[in-house]
C-alpha cells in the first residue's frame, strides 16, 4: 500500500497555477490565497495613504494602488483557473459534531456570513447609537438654539447634530427613485442566482445539455447585470445626480447628489441650500407658536431675523452613512467579480448536477448581501 501510494504521488505532480486534477483533492499547493493577500494588502495600505477623509492628500502611492489590484487580479485568475476544471468530484464533508456529514465548503461559508453579521451588526448599532445619542439638525434649527448661542453662518461657528441622510434622499420620490430600484434589482438577483442553481442541478437526460448551459449563463449573467446597476445607481447617487425634464404631469428636476448637496464625510460645515435660516423659523413660529415654544421661549419677543443660516457639523452622521452603504456595496462589487467568472465558465458548459453545488455556496452570500440590504434601504433611506 505505501509503495503504491508513493507511485501514485509520483504521477500526480499537481500544479500550484492550475488547472487541477481534483480527482487527487484541493490544490493545497495554490499560490492563489498568499498572491491574493498579498496584493490586497498593498491596495488598503496604499489607498489609505492616499486618500484621508475622501480627499486625495498623497498622489505618489496612486501607482502602487494599481500594482495591489493588478496582484490581486492575478491571484484571482489563477484560483479560477484551478477551479474552472472542478467537476464535483472532489466534495469533502465534516466528520465531527456540530457539522458532521455536511459539505466543508457549506460550513466555511455560513461561518463566514457568521463574521460578516457581526461586521454589519456593529455598523446597525454605531448608527443607532449616534441617532438616538445625538440632537437631530432638524430639531436643534427649530429650537432657536443655535441663534441664541450665535451659531450661525455669520459667526462660521457649527451646531454638532445629526442628519439622517433620509432627510436628502427621501425628500421626493426623484431623490429617493435609485435605491427603490436598487432594492427591486437586488431582490429580483436572489430569483436570477436560484434559477440558474435550479436548471444546474437537474438531473442528467432530464434536460438537453445545451439548454442547461443557455440557461445557466443566462441566470448568471442576468444577476451580474442586476449587480452592476445597483452599483451604477449608487454612483448616480453619491456623486453624479440626474436631470429629469418636464414630461406631461412631471415637472423638470435636477435631483443633485448627495456629494453636490455638501453631504460628505468631511462635512463639518454643512448647510442645506434652502432652509435653516431665522427668517423662515420666524414665519413658522409666526404661523404656529403652539408647535415653535422652545423657540419663542430662546429668542425673546424682541427677535428681529437677520437672514442668519444655521450650520452644522454632520460628519458623524454622514460617517455613519457612507461606510455602511459603501461596506454593502463593497460586498455588491466582490459579488460582481464571482458573478464574472461563474458566467464564464457557465457559458462554457462548465456546471453539471455534480458540480452545480458551487452556485448554491455562492447563492447562500448573495441572498445575504440582499437580506443586508433590505435592512439598510428602510434604516437609511426611509428613516
Amino acid at each position: 500500500m505505501s509503495d503504491g501510494y508513493h507511485d501514485n504521488e509520483h504521477e500526480h505532480h499537481a500544479s500550484a497555477w492550475g488547472p487541477h486534477d481534483w480527482s487527487h483533492g484541493a490544490p493545497h499547493n495554490s499560490w492563489s490565497p498568499i498572491i491574493m493577500s498579498i496584493g490586497i494588502g498593498i491596495f488598503l495600505y496604499t489607498v489609505a495613504s492616499v486618500y484621508s477623509w475622501g480627499e486625495m492628500v498623497d498622489s505618489s502611492s496612486i501607482a502602487l494602488v494599481f500594482i495591489g489590484m493588478m496582484i490581486t487580479f492575478f491571484g484571482l485568475l489563477i484560483w479560477w483557473r484551478q477551479d474552472a476544471s472542478f467537476d464535483g468530484v472532489y466534495e469533502p464533508k465534516a466528520t465531527g459534531t456540530p457539522f458532521q456529514n455536511i459539505e466543508i465548503r457549506k460550513v466555511a461559508m455560513w461561518v463566514f456570513l457568521m463574521s460578516e453579521m457581526m461586521v454589519f451588526t456593529s455598523l446597525f448599532s454605531t448608527y443607532m447609537r449616534y441617532r438616538f445619542g445625538i440632537d437631530s439638525c432638524q430639531e436643534v434649527y427649530e429650537s432657536g438654539s443655535w441663534i441664541v448661542n450665535s451659531q450661525n453662518v455669520d459667526t462660521g461657528e457649527a451646531v454638532n447634530c445629526f442628519l439622517p441622510a433620509s432627510e436628502l434622499i427621501a425628500s421626493s420620490w426623484f431623490h429617493i427613485a435609485p435605491g427603490a430600484i436598487n432594492t427591486f434589482a437586488l431582490i429580483v438577483s436572489s430569483f436570477t442566482i436560484v434559477q440558474a442553481l435550479r436548471w444546474a442541478k437537474k438531473p442528467v437526460g432530464s434536460v438537453d445539455e445545451e439548454v442547461r448551459r443557455k440557461r445557466v449563463y443566462r441566470y448568471l449573467g442576468s444577476t451580474w447585470v442586476l449587480a452592476i446597476i445597483f452599483l451604477t445607481l449608487k454612483m448616480v447617487e453619491w456623486f453624479i445626480g440626474f436631470y429629469i425634464p418636464a414630461i406631461g404631469p412631471f415637472h423638470e428636476h435636477d435631483i443633485m447628489s448627495l456629494v453636490e448637496e455638501g453631504y460628505t464625510i468631511h462635512a463639518d460645515h454643512y448647510h442645506p441650500h434652502h432652509g435653516w435660516d431665522d427668517v423662515h423659523l420666524a414665519e413658522l413660529a409666526a404661523l404656529h407658536p403652539e408647535d415653535y415654544q422652545a423657540y419663542l421661549a430662546a429668542v425673546g419677543p424682541n427677535y428681529e431675523p437677520t437672514n442668519a443660516v444655521m450650520l452644522a457639523d454632520i460628519r458623524v452622521s454622514s460617517s455613519t452613512f457612507f461606510v455602511t452603504t459603501g461596506t454593502h456595496g463593497a460586498h455588491v462589487f466582490i459579488g460582481i467579480i464571482g458573478l464574472t467568472y461563474m458566467t464564464w465558465k457557465a457559458w462554457t458548459g462548465g456546471y453539471t448536477p455534480q458540480n452545480a453545488v458551487s452556485i448554491e455556496y455562492f447563492g447562500l452570500y448573495w441572498h445575504f448581501v440582499d437580506l443586508i440590504w433590505v435592512l439598510v434601504f428602510p434604516f437609511f433611506y426611509l428613516y
